[in-house]
């Protein structure tokens, strides 16, 4: 990265020029072992207890969208940036910076959202703060997330941990949290409505650990997509993936938008699947447990993990071709979450 080079909407993309921003500079300046895993959360011993902490903030825009809003994806977010740690959330802390002249109302409903997440996926928040500026120093509304969850003994999982052979799982289809925003941001209206998948899937994680503890990787592809999280998982385990495209869940309305809006499904944000890296032999009977949870019933393996090319995500086409699959590269969708 250049010196002189001014932050762009696009490093916040969770995407390439994002990664970048963290490795080059963030990682340059607080480096330390813990940090320098760049998994989505903090794993670390206390005692006798293993564990994890990670920390969000969220600006979607608009607050509230078909499938929920930004106080439901603040608690969801933070929760399963614990829970593909395999660790048990258990709290949260919530800040807010709130415009001056954002209606009670909403908030009120912003707050009741939250609760009722964090009752369904059994965490409390439990310390937080507010802190409110003048008109036009903020665009409405901001919530900052902290969360901590105690990792059990003898899971070990990180976006380092890959082998050759493995096989790759999706919990269900992508891409519909993205475009439900930006339908909703837009006032772009279609024959059936999309919902953000927004939901939290630590539940789901710990059935699927009661199958096996040899699940390698475990992520949510938020920002940046599917694409961008296999992208950091062949990079952080100096491994490569391949993936069948026809065997990856993509709605017909959502594929749809993407083509009427230029946007490739693969790079489109999701907030309630996740991506898991496991042993061969287990991988079936995972499936089977994901596909009784109400967030998992379209699970399915898309492809496995292979030797070559390292560091790279390869693709069979639904045409028979094969092609990388890249991370973003620039800014496909701002204020996503």
């Amino acid at each position: 990265m250049v010196k002189n080079e001014k932050i762009l909407l696009a490093h916040g993309s969770g995407g390439k020029l994002m990664h970048d921003l963290v490795s080059q500079i963030f990682l340059k300046k607080f480096h330390n072992p813990i940090l320098a895993k760049l998994d989505d959360m903090a794993m670390f011993k206390l005692g006798e207890a293993n564990l994890a902490f990670t920390t969000d903030t969220y600006v979607v825009n608009p607050l509230f969208f078909n499938g929920g809003d930004i106080g439901r994806l603040a608690i969801c977010g933070t929760v399963n940036d614990l829970a593909v740690s395999g660790a048990m959330p258990k709290y949260i802390s919530a800040a807010f910076v709130i415009e001056e002249g954002f209606p009670l109302s909403d908030l009120e409903k912003i707050l009741d959202s939250m609760v009722k997440a964090a009752e369904e996926a059994g965490v409390i928040v439990v310390t937080g703060d507010t802190k409110v500026v003048e008109k036009g120093g903020a665009d409405k509304l901001f919530i900052n997330t902290a969360g901590v969850g105690i990792i059990p003994e003898g899971i070990n999982i990180s976006g380092s941990n890959a082998l050759v052979g493995d096989k790759v799982i999706l919990s269900g289809s992508i891409g519909d949290h993205g475009i439900a925003v930006i339908s909703q941001r837009e006032g772009l209206e279609f024959k059936t409505q999309i919902k953000s998948d927004c939901a939290p899937l630590n539940h789901l994680i710990a059935e699927m650990l009661q199958v096996t503890r040899a699940i390698r990787c475990l992520r949510d592809p938020t920002r940046g997509g599917l694409a961008s999280t296999l992208n950091e998982f062949v990079t952080q385990s100096n491994v490569g993936i391949f993936i069948e495209e026809q065997k990856v869940p993509i709605k017909e309305e959502v594929l749809g938008a993407c083509e009427m809006l230029g946007y490739d499904p693969f790079h489109v944000a999701n907030e309630g699947k996740l991506v898991a890296i496991v042993d061969p032999k287990d991988a079936d009977e995972v499936i089977r447990v994901m596909q009784r949870n109400k967030y998992g019933k379209g699970a399915q393996i898309i492809g496995e993990v292979i030797p070559n090319p390292r560091g790279k995500v390869i693709i069979k086409t639904a045409v028979g071709a094969t092609r990388i699959l890249d991370m973003l590269v620039g800014e496909q969708l701002p204020r996503i979450c």
